[in-house]
């Protein structure tokens, strides 16, 4: 019962369950209320925890974190607490590592507390909300100088069963820092339906990487209930809230996979023998996905703020499954790792054609990363997307009917991939960097075909008038 607030019980008396129906209980009971904390005693003394998730006249349904094997309608007891779920919170929280329900996992102490939070936050007022506008210097270019991230902004990695997403998320979190403070990100890591071998590898990738030391772990395991995979990224966000809005520190919140999330809520939906909506998902899901992402945002005259970076794998590779369809909705863009081009070898394989960050004008430009930033950025998507489109089509007819301006694009395409978008996994790119191998990338075209770029701007910024005045 570590980590998590648990209140005493003085007065409070035991319910009768009424049924057990997968990981639910229905309990009869009165003067609950909704998100209430319960404690659940089988028969052999042993406690677990659970919430109330839904509430019918006197009758509570119970989700129970650690499964209902084993217990037994008549001899098992729920005692109900009149508390929400709370996380146990302080600066000792830095450098553990705690499972789903928020017990300490790393061998070390019970950390020291100085408040409880509950787990379910409360949402930012939008009049005090700021709008996200300051530069996350992620070291790579594909997402730098096409999509790029902002502090407070909540952008979703979309990606699939095999593709390099943890290599990126570990890079990201190495090398993330808000541009002109150089200040390093607090980090919240949510795991949730990941094996042994992968938390084990997270944790000495951040421990080899020297971010442990600012670092917290939540780590719900494959083997772990799938329902506690629902309570696991509600306390890595709170963790991170306690921090940004206490302690004023920057947090990136890393929830990785949001589908294994998904996954665990149709369960409960199906316990509770709900109406299915899309593919058997439940119809609130695009709520109770929003409650999770829109606590990602800054607070009006706050220094702290909490920027988001959920992880999914599509199922199938499909774009228009409920679970990223739903969250590209809900989030400021999207980053898509390519199969294709992982098949390739190029790392780290975003294609940037289908990628999109909605807060890129508002993190660009003068005093930000570089005025010539947004122009630079659409001649790049335009010439590649020509490319790309030429080379699918040689690909059908063969590359004898190119015109010699198609073999320009074609070849610009290969070079993009090559020299812009793939890069070391240990390679951290600042921005003027990766604005510069644009510029040299563009400079394979006469002027001409460079439109949307100001003139006045590739005078000041094209290699040939650089190396000119040099």
């Amino acid at each position: 019962m570590k980590g998590l607030y648990k209140p005493a019980y003085s007065g409070l008396s035991f319910s009768t369950v009424k049924e057990i129906r997968g990981p639910l209980l229905f309990v009869e009971a009165k003067d609950m209320s909704f998100g209430e904390l319960v404690e659940v005693v089988a028969h052999t003394g042993e406690e677990r925890l659970g919430q109330v998730i839904e509430i019918s006249e006197n009758i509570a349904v119970i989700q129970v974190f650690e499964g209902t094997s084993d217990l037994d309608v008549d001899k098992t007891r729920v005692r109900f607490t009149g508390e929400p779920i709370k996380l146990r919170v302080s600066m000792d929280l830095l450098g553990r590592i705690f499972d789903g329900r928020g017990r300490v996992i790393d061998g070390g102490p019970e950390p020291i507390h100085v408040d409880e939070w509950d787990v379910y936050g409360a949402p930012i007022n939008p009049y005090s909300r700021a709008h996200p506008s300051e530069f996350i210097q992620t070291g790579i270019s594909v997402i730098d100088g096409m999509n790029p991230l902002v502090r407070g902004q909540k952008l979703p990695i979309f990606s699939g069963s095999g593709l390099p997403h943890m290599l990126l998320v570990s890079q990201i979190v190495r090398q993330a820092k808000v541009r002109g403070e150089g200040e390093a990100f607090i980090v919240v890591f949510g795991a949730m339906g990941i094996t042994a071998d992968e938390a084990r590898w997270f944790r000495e990738d951040f421990e080899k990487m020297g971010v442990m030391d600012r670092t917290i772990m939540f780590i719900n395991l494959a083997e772990d209930p799938a329902i506690e995979r629902l309570l696991t990224p509600r306390l890595a966000l709170t963790a991170a809230e306690y921090f940004a809005f206490e302690h004023h520190m920057h947090v990136l919140v890393i929830l990785s996979d949001m589908t294994y999330y998904a996954e665990a809520l149709r369960e409960v939906s199906a316990a509770r023998e709900e109406v299915p909506g899309r593919r058997g998902y439940p119809g609130y899901m695009y709520t109770d996905l929003a409650s999770i992402y829109e606590r990602a945002g800054r607070v009006r005259g706050g220094k702290g703020s909490v920027t988001q970076i959920p992880v999914l794998t599509m199922p199938e590779d499909d774009i228009t499954h409920p679970i990223p369809d739903l969250t590209g909705y809900i989030t400021e863009g999207q980053l898509i790792m390519d199969r294709d081009l992982h098949r390739r070898g190029i790392y780290p394989p975003i294609n940037p054609l289908p990628s999109l960050s909605r807060l890129m004008d508002a993190g660009i430009g003068p005093g930000k990363t570089r005025k010539d930033h947004k122009q630079l950025s659409d001649q790049l998507y335009y010439c590649y997307a020509e490319g790309v489109a030429i080379r699918e089509a040689a690909m059908i007819s063969g590359e004898a009917g190119l015109t010699e301006r198609d073999k320009l694009y074609y070849e610009f395409a290969e070079n993009f991939e090559r020299k812009f978008i793939s890069q070391g996994v240990y390679e951290d790119r600042d921005i003027e960097e990766t604005l510069n191998i644009g510029w040299e990338l563009l400079a394979s075209f006469p002027e001409v075909e460079l439109a949307r770029i100001d003139p006045s701007l590739i005078r000041e910024f094209h290699p040939k008038y650089v190396r000119g005045k040099g």
